[in-house]
């Protein structure tokens, strides 16, 4: 009867607050939003388009780069624009599909990007470890694999996360103090016993993100040792420098999550809003600062920018 009783009350949506404490700073904080939301989506766009159309791009890193805007581009839409129209509108209401969509999205492209991550770093690896057998090793076909490989993982352990969800009895509060529909923050508001949730959610970490962050970890151990083995100044200086600037993506990825879990976990002092506040940065640092990292960095890319941005200014000109 207990069970009939859940079904019959069972939350179909909930309101999600937005970030509980600053309701009536909801206006303000949406401005930094906006504004890193507008650079992900120009920026990453902008990346992509520039490595489809120049011809000197088309080489592997380059690929797995296209591959990660890609992904930041899904990520930071997947949540961004909801949390500013509870910003700007109060519109916090979501279906229950809706948020079992939103969870979904969100996990699968956080491990698609981490297992992009890992492809790069096995490129940077292979390129200054054995780079007489690059081309070879990271062939298109091999490239084509392994971008297949990184979403159809990431499908197939984040789907069960959907059906962990659903078959959920929500028959407590269904307003979540939260910008967007998280797995666990959802979970708790079940009035069914989610100790799968809680050990499912932890074993795809473990499986994913932390086996890929150990993998990227002896990757750059073994290539950091390769390159101070170099004969020439210029060649170690050229290996840093990219991998420098592969390191700060990997930095901007890893360190917001691992700082918002260790916070989660031993910071119960912590505001709540500063829970969310750093779980909305890992978010939107990543997409914001990925192409801005790159195309600093990569002198083919800020080339091609230039070049993008003179040939539009001529041409107004002329107009």
């Amino acid at each position: 009867m207990a069970t009939l009783n859940h079904t019959i009350i069972s939350h179909s949506f909930f309101i999600l607050l937005g970030i509980p404490g600053l309701e009536d700073q909801h206006t303000w904080i949406s401005l930094p939003f906006f504004i890193s939301y507008l650079v992900a989506v120009l920026g990453n766009i902008l990346l992509v388009f520039i490595i489809i159309t120049e011809r000197s791009l088309h080489e592997p890193m380059y690929f797995f780069l296209c591959m990660l805007a890609v992904a930041d581009l899904i990520l930071s839409t997947t949540t961004v624009p909801k949390a500013l129209a509870i910003f700007w509108f109060h519109a916090g209401e979501i279906s229950l599909d809706g948020c079992v969509t939103q969870i979904f999205f969100i996990h699968a492209t956080f491990i698609a990007e981490s297992g992009i991550l890992l492809a790069m770093a096995f490129d940077r690896y292979v390129a200054i470890c054995d780079p007489l057998r690059y081309t070879m090793v990271l062939s298109h076909t091999v490239i084509i694999r392994v971008g297949l490989a990184v979403v159809l993982r990431s499908f197939s352990v984040i789907l069960p996360d959907v059906f962990l969800v659903k078959r959920l009895s929500f028959c407590h509060s269904n307003v979540l103090p939260h910008t967007y529909c998280e797995h666990m923050a959802v979970a708790k508001f079940a009035c069914a016993d989610i100790r799968v949730n809680v050990w499912y959610g932890l074993s795809v970490l473990l499986s994913t993100v932390v086996v890929d962050a150990l993998l990227i970890l002896v990757s750059y151990t073994l290539i950091l040792n390769a390159v101070f083995h170099l004969p020439s100044r210029e060649a170690r200086q050229k290996a840093l420098g990219t991998c420098g600037c592969h390191l700060g993506v990997i930095s901007m990825f890893y360190l917001p999550g691992i700082f918002t879990i260790i916070t989660q976990r031993f910071g119960q002092h912590v505001p709540l809003h500063t829970h969310i506040l750093l779980a909305n940065i890992c978010m939107l640092a990543p997409p914001m600062l990925n192409p801005i990292i790159y195309g600093v960095k990569t002198k083919q890319i800020r080339e091609r920018v230039v070049s993008t941005f003179h040939s539009g200014t001529m041409l107004s000109l002329c107009d």
